[in-house]
């Protein structure tokens, strides 16, 4: 009958509040009942009431009709503390399974709202004492133990304002489903490089990047004796200093991260996998990731290196095996399909930058 009633009001809710990042309390979203305190002081109403209209007492029954109106005046109060508050959802860090999610919520008022206390099911609250005209950050947990899209769902707010008679509460979707990646478990690293001359290469140099003219890195301070072809002088003349254009070249064939998934062991694999990318981020080090599918096409993202590719690696690992979407083609690194049970991996071929193309770009 609990699960019944439960689904029911689930789907009362989100007819009549949608989800959205960002919402505003109204007479629509907000409830109001009597606490535990406010229902003692009801019966004690009554009590007075009954006394008074027994012992014919009008002194008792204006007492009980008193406190009766507070009551009510609570009522409108515990309302007006609420309506009108405005929530905005921003983007959580980056999480791993077992680790606690911090949601940041934005709440802003056109009017004074006091002890506002904001939680999610089964979890801690955050009180929140005052929030004005300006922006007030609450910072709203969530124990997740999954990898994987992981949706807190509906937050509650709640107040007691301002005696702590009646209970003002509402249940709101702020749309904020957060990517948790797989929980990092240390290992030693399992790396594959592909070479197209057939020669194998040693792993700990394949991949690494080391000074040279290919590639474009980046800009450094310059250093008296450094050659002045490799000076950035537009940065110069826009008053920025005087900077050194570096370059780096590829050391081997890039490496790669391979996962042939053990149904009995698949979590295991995810994890080792996901701490051997911040590894090799770390380090620095060029490499892809290959996810094999029983199902469907293989997951391969292409070589590469930087923040945004760990993170584009660990989106992949986090929604393994939930759905067939891969990173969002926004990332940085480019994510091929098309590639399902391929006995070779593909030989990686890197891009060439001169110092004039790059003197064009800066």
């Amino acid at each position: 009958m609990k699960r019944v009633f439960s689904a029911f009001w689930q789907r009362w809710l989100a007819r009549r509040m949608p989800p959205s990042s960002e919402f505003t309390l109204s007479h629509r979203s907000i409830f109001i009942l009597p606490s535990g305190f406010g229902f003692v002081w009801l019966g004690l109403v009554l009590l007075l009431y009954l006394f008074g209209t027994n012992y014919q007492n009008n002194l008792v029954i204006g007492l009980s009709i008193l406190l009766l109106s507070l009551f009510n005046t609570c009522i409108l109060y515990s309302y007006k503390n609420l309506a009108g508050l405005r929530l905005r959802a921003l983007t959580p860090p980056e999480v791993y399974a077992g680790e606690t999610i911090t949601f940041p919520i934005l709440l802003n008022s056109n009017h004074s709202s006091h002890h506002i206390s904001l939680n999610y099911p089964n979890n801690l609250g955050y009180l929140v004492k005052h929030v004005g005209t300006q922006d007030e950050q609450a910072l709203v947990s969530f124990a997740n133990q999954q990898r994987g899209i992981v949706s807190a769902r509906r937050l509650k707010i709640e107040s007691t304002y301002p005696l702590g008679l009646c209970r003002a509460w509402s249940h709101i979707d702020l749309d904020n489903a957060h990517i948790v990646y797989a929980q990092p478990l240390e290992s030693p690293l399992q790396l594959e490089a592909a070479t197209e001359s057939g020669q194998d290469e040693p792993l700990e140099r394949a991949g690494k990047y080391i000074a040279g003219i290919d590639e474009y890195k980046g800009l450094k301070p310059h250093v008296l004796g450094e050659s002045l072809k490799q000076v950035a002088w537009k940065q110069w003349a826009q008053g920025r200093g005087m900077l050194t254009k570096e370059f780096e070249q590829p050391q081997g064939d890039p490496v790669w991260l391979k996962l042939a998934p053990d149904p009995t062991h698949l979590e295991q694999q995810l994890s080792q996998l996901s701490w051997q990318v911040n590894r090799l981020s770390q380090l620095e080090q060029y490499f892809g990731l290959w996810l094999q599918q029983p199902d469907g096409e293989d997951i391969i993202l292409a070589p590469a290196l930087g923040n945004s590719h760990r993170i584009a690696c660990q989106r992949a690992l986090a929604l393994y095996g939930a759905h067939t979407q891969t990173p969002d083609k926004s990332d940085k690194s480019s994510v091929n399909h098309g590639f399902s049970h391929k006995p070779n991996i593909p030989p990686h071929r890197h891009s060439t930058q001169t110092a004039s193309d790059v003197e064009d770009r800066l």
